[in-house]
């Protein structure tokens, strides 16, 4: 005879799975409110210095911060532009020479040595490297005065060239661009570049540079927000105001500012005018960047 075994339903681990779904999306929690706490403390400066770059002089102290009292930005501008019949605009011009023609310059020269480092094998390449390395890890600091009196003893310093000169040099530049080469360009396509007769240069501005854009246009970023925030150097080199960058021309304003007050509304006023091209760089570049990213992901 048969007999018939029912067996007891197992009841379902809602708990476990609850718990499984809830820690994502307490991790998830966690994650956002660390990033809105770093958007905030990165953020806040950005703000209140907007915020003054707009108030009138007798409000930078006695009003609120982080708010506005007498928007007029364009009335700020127009006198930051005309003072001392327009000095803060040649220095903005200075800045941008210093920084465009060295961020350019030097992405090409340590774009070319990367990638010779990377696809051409010569003795003593790993010790050239080395160097490079060891040139990342001495800060500028160290080297502005043996600069100074380079550029002195052939009568150069207090000239455009002695900050960008100086300028153009950029080892992590150079230790990016091996990196990337070496991931990014493959050597079967160089071989059959060459097989099919483009010479040596011929191939890396056709084949290479644009395999290896994405970190030229990491590179160019990098130097140029490092170019355009010298301080140091110029501060060193420099003793001729029409020559200074725009950071060094804040600085001394700044530094009068207890025996001229009304300067401190132009040192705000042009602290924010100078975030405006590095602004523009980046998001005029991203998209570049990106694209690189994407193009990588893909491989």
């Amino acid at each position: 005879m048969l007999t018939r075994t029912t067996s007891t339903p197992t009841p379902a681990p809602a708990p476990a799975r609850a718990g499984r779904v809830q820690a994502p999306l307490v991790s998830r929690l966690g994650v956002l409110l660390v990033m809105a706490i770093c958007t905030v403390y990165f953020l806040a400066p950005l703000w209140w210095l907007f915020v003054g770059a707009t108030k009138q002089q007798g409000q930078f102290v006695g009003g609120s911060p982080m708010w506005f009292e007498n928007f007029q930005p364009a009335g700020n501008i127009r006198e930051l532009l005309t003072y001392r019949d327009g000095i803060f605009l040649r220095w903005v011009v200075n800045s941008i020479g210093y920084t465009v023609g060295a961020a350019a310059l030097g992405t090409l020269v340590a774009g070319m040595c990367g990638y010779a480092l990377a696809k051409y094998r010569f003795p003593g390449r790993e010790l050239l490297f080395n160097v490079v390395l060891g040139g990342v890890l001495v800060p500028a600091t160290a080297l502005a005065l043996p600069l100074f009196l380079m550029f002195s003893k052939v009568h150069a310093a207090n000239t455009f060239w002695s900050v960008f000169l100086p300028s153009i040099v950029n080892p992590f530049g150079v230790y990016l661009a091996r990196i990337y080469a070496t991931a990014s360009v493959p050597e079967d396509l160089l071989e059959a570049a060459r097989i099919d007769g483009s010479g040596e240069i011929r191939t890396f501005f056709t084949v290479s540079a644009r395999l290896m854009l994405p970190a030229f246009v990491t590179v160019f970023l990098f130097h140029f927000v490092a170019v355009w925030n010298n301080f140091l150097l110029p501060l060193i080199m420099l003793g001729n105001e029409k020559l200074f960058p725009v950071t060094l021309g804040l600085y001394t304003w700044n530094s009068q500012v207890d025996q001229r007050p009304e300067l401190r509304g132009l040192v705000l006023v042009g602290a924010f005018v100078s975030l405006v091209p590095m602004i523009l760089a980046f998001l005029f570049l991203q998209r570049f960047w990106r694209g690189g990213l994407g193009t990588g992901a893909l491989k």
